[in-house]
């Protein structure tokens, strides 16, 4: 199902952001580690995708492909992205929003690869700490905090070329 037929939600989001699942051809995930709370950083750390806000006018697929190169320097065409395989959504209160947000997944497979987080903005030179291809298997059975929750059964289906017919709801993370 393309990501643009979707309707959108009864309430707009006050931010809507495009990830990816970047799963390495060997079953690992790329995943980023920053503060909890960048004010706080004593208050620990989580385990996140890359990607983020979807600016006006730009499509999902255009802004997951943006923020890859941002983030991780894999360059993409919007097109060349896989699947919108899950989303997640929920009410939340931050420092610099409060409301409604809503987060989409696209899957690409990849050799894992060196990450270059030369593009990242001050405030993730500021929150992210670092990154780690994961393996598949240790996200079922890690004691760290990633987000979003339900990645597990997702990611082994995925690895194992079950892609859904729909994206999976994940379950919200605040």
């Amino acid at each position: 199902m393309p990501e643009t037929t979707t309707p959108p939600p009864a309430t707009a989001p006050v931010r809507r952001s495009a990830r990816v699942l970047l799963l390495g051809t060997d079953d690992s995930l790329l995943l980023f580690r920053g503060h909890l709370d960048p004010a706080r950083p004593d208050a620990g750390h989580c385990w996140f995708t890359p990607g983020g806000s979807v600016a006006d006018g730009e499509s999902l697929r255009e802004a997951a492909a943006r923020e890859l190169a941002e983030e991780t320097g894999l360059r993409l065409a919007p097109e060349e992205l896989g699947p919108l395989v899950a989303r997640t959504s929920g009410y939340a209160e931050l420092p610099w929003a409060s409301g409604l947000f809503e987060d989409v997944f696209f899957l690409h497979r990849v050799a894992p690869y060196p990450v270059d987080t030369s593009g990242f903005k001050e405030h993730e030179n500021a929150s992210v700490t670092g990154h780690r291809w994961w393996p598949v298997d240790d996200l079922a059975t890690t004691a760290e905090t990633v987000f979003p929750y339900g990645l597990p059964p997702l990611l082994a289906d995925l690895r194992d070329g079950r892609t859904p017919s729909a994206p999976v709801q994940l379950p919200w993370h605040h």
